[in-house]
């Protein structure tokens, strides 16, 4: 299974990386990262150090790395080492999700791309694999806010396999799941009957299906792919055990971040990153190891994914 090209209206706006095109050039393995864990996620210099361990755990599973960002007008598909340096220290960049990449692009704001916008870019760039940490879905109290994110409208639409830890556990996730159902999404736990919950291996939930191997998701994207109106795919990567926060301790700190939200009259796209913030303060810095180990962990099995396609 061949990279499939770039859309002709969009072939002048992706800039690919020297290590991207000469993958290309030679059907290697290919993964599309975010890169709003580089922007929104730390600060300076961890945001680069982490950002470049990711890499690195993707080309040691013999698969090349495709950090996308936004910069300069123009769509980076695979960052040079002087393009993450600048994007890790800019001060005001956009966090892009589909809404908001076309107004970046135009006005050459520098932008960081959420899982919608990387799915978008990286599905128009060619490429078919996709690490992150967790998804966007719905949150809790949504019949009242409609507070529900892009991402799932994406997965049911653009087809990229989406390697994550699951929806991120601050959600409502049984309604995350229904709403993916709808929109025709495969939910796959990777290795577990139980669907993973973030920062933790657990969720309380059973998963809709289980695969074992990466050659198993493999097969299933070859298949999909034999449907052109089928969307993504969402793989459920639990966060190896050692790094994992317990799902009864972390149900706790979800809950009183959440409630700070509320008290504090938070809403829309700012929800979210306060209360990774509130829950990064009330685990003393906890809830980010466990980010980080589960990123590197969805990006080496979403390597082993992106091998069985080429």
């Amino acid at each position: 299974m061949t990279h499939t090209a770039t859309p002709a209206p969009l072939k002048d706006l992706i800039v690919y990386s020297s290590e991207v095109k000469a993958a290309l050039a030679e059907n290697l393995p290919l993964v599309a990262l975010e890169s709003t864990i580089i922007t929104h996620g730390m600060p300076f210099p961890r945001n680069v150090e982490t950002a470049r361990q990711v890499e690195a755990d993707i080309r040691s599973e013999g698969a090349v790395p495709a950090t996308i960002a936004l910069m300069d007008g123009k769509i980076m598909v695979g960052l040079e080492d002087h393009d993450l340096d600048r994007l890790a220290q800019a001060e005001d960049v956009m966090k892009c999700s589909r809404a908001d990449l076309t107004f970046a692009l135009s006005t050459g704001r520098f932008g960081a791309t959420t899982v919608a916008a990387t799915m978008m870019a990286a599905h128009a760039a060619g490429l078919k694999v996709f690490a992150t940490g967790g998804i966007g879905g719905v949150h809790k109290g949504a019949e009242e806010s409609f507070d529900i994110s892009a991402d799932l409208d994406e997965l049911g639409r653009t087809p990229v396999c989406v390697v994550s830890a699951g929806a991120k556990a601050l959600l409502d996730i049984p309604k995350t799941l229904e709403v993916l159902e709808t929109k025709g999404v495969p939910v796959i736990a990777y290795g577990t009957e139980e669907l993973p919950a973030f920062w933790s291996r657990e969720s309380g939930l059973a998963a809709p299906y289980t695969l074992n191997s990466a050659k198993e998701i493999g097969a299933l994207l070859k298949m999909r792919e034999r449907f052109s109106d089928h969307g993504g795919v969402l793989i459920a990567n639990p966060v190896p055990e050692p790094s994992q926060i317990p799902r009864n301790e972390m149900t706790g700190y979800i809950d009183a971040a959440i409630h700070k939200a509320e008290l504090e009259n938070v809403r829309g796209k700012d929800v979210t990153p306060f209360v990774l913030g509130a829950i990064l303060e009330l685990t003393r810095g906890r809830s980010l190891e466990t980010n980080i180990a589960l990123v590197r962990n969805n990006a080496r099995l979403a390597a082993r994914i992106a091998a069985e396609l080429v």
